[in-house]
């Protein structure tokens, strides 16, 4: 199994009162799965996309990513799953405005230490399966919002991660760019078999999911075939 998560329970403090963004969430995901996770502001996506993640650690439970206990290591070998195993793309691009696109596809290759020969055919690479190749040399200012994204998935992807991780990738952008962006986001995952998990809020993005859930009060629920929430909380195996 590439991820599994046992009973990850996340509370933070807030003043006087206790937030209890997850509530013992149990999830398994295979590799070259394309899961999409539902669910309005403040159900908890965005705290779970942290822990898979190693960006943040759990109150309790663990994340298994490839079998090894990843929530109690050092911060120094967490940071080293991040960069070698997991890809992330944000709503807000989080793309270097100095940097040209290919130097932002670049970055994460010159923290992995590669020459440059191999960071040059994998940039090229890359930027082409995106649909951005004719436009490496381009900064952000001179992108639009799905070119931004689309360079953003770049980045994501050039390290040859096992898991990508999309919080809400559609989200600044129009319907008709966000539907293009996980149309890619599709497409990359069935031709190169890299596992995503995305989450959002808006219900379009789900049909783009090998699997979906809907979280709520910092829970996952399953749906059946025709949409409707099944009311028991789901270890998604």
């Amino acid at each position: 199994m590439l991820l599994r998560t046992e009973s990850l329970v996340k509370d933070y403090r807030l003043g006087k009162e206790v937030v209890h963004a997850l509530r013992g969430v149990d999830l398994e995901v295979p590799e070259g799965d394309l899961l999409v996770i539902s669910g309005p502001s403040g159900s908890g996506k965005t705290t779970l996309l942290n822990l898979i993640g190693c960006i943040d650690r759990p109150t309790s439970g663990e994340v298994l990513l490839e079998g090894e206990p990843v929530s109690r290591l050092p911060e120094g070998r967490r940071a080293e799953l991040r960069r070698r195993k997991l890809g992330f793309i944000f709503q807000t691009f989080n793309l270097i405005p100095v940097l040209s696109a290919y130097e932002n596809v670049e970055y994460p290759l010159l923290l992995l230490g590669l020459g440059r020969r191999e960071r040059r055919q994998r940039v090229l690479g890359i930027l082409e399966e995106v649909g951005l190749l004719d436009l490496a040399r381009r900064r952000p200012n001179e992108l639009s919002g799905g070119q931004h994204q689309r360079v953003a998935i770049a980045r994501a992807l050039v390290t040859e991660p096992i898991l990508v991780l999309a919080d809400e990738p559609s989200a600044n952008l129009d319907s008709e760019t966000g539907d293009q962006i996980m149309q890619l986001v599709a497409r990359l995952n069935r031709d190169r078999g890299t596992a995503f998990i995305v989450v959002t809020h808006d219900p379009v993005v789900s049909r783009y999911g090998k699997r979906q859930l809907q979280m709520r009060d910092g829970k996952l629920f399953k749906f059946d075939l025709e949409g409707e929430r099944e009311e028991k909380r789901v270890g998604y195996r």
